[in-house]
């Protein structure tokens, strides 16, 4: 399964943030920057993830922040391929 990101509409002008959802996993992509309107942090494409289990919170992917939407996306996937593979 591929995730496909969808940019969110926020109230916030210039504010970027793609989501994703699979069947038990939530993704998240927000571009960060040290100044200006957003988020503020390190520069760069921050992806986290969650479960819809009851409780669970965001998880920063490894990696975070990423040069590219594209590399935080590529990040994103392949963490979904290692969280549903069955490792029995």
């Amino acid at each position: 399964m591929t995730l496909h990101f969808s940019r969110v509409i926020t109230p916030i002008e210039d504010m970027e943030i793609w989501s994703a959802i699979s069947d038990h996993f939530s993704f998240v992509i927000s571009y960060e920057s040290r100044t200006g309107p957003g988020l503020h942090g390190k520069p760069g494409f921050v992806a986290s993830w969650r479960s819809f289990s009851p409780g669970s919170s965001a998880v920063r992917v490894t990696g975070s922040p990423f040069k590219t939407f594209n590399e935080a996306e590529s990040a994103c996937n392949e963490l979904l391929k290692y969280l549903t593979t069955d490792k029995r």
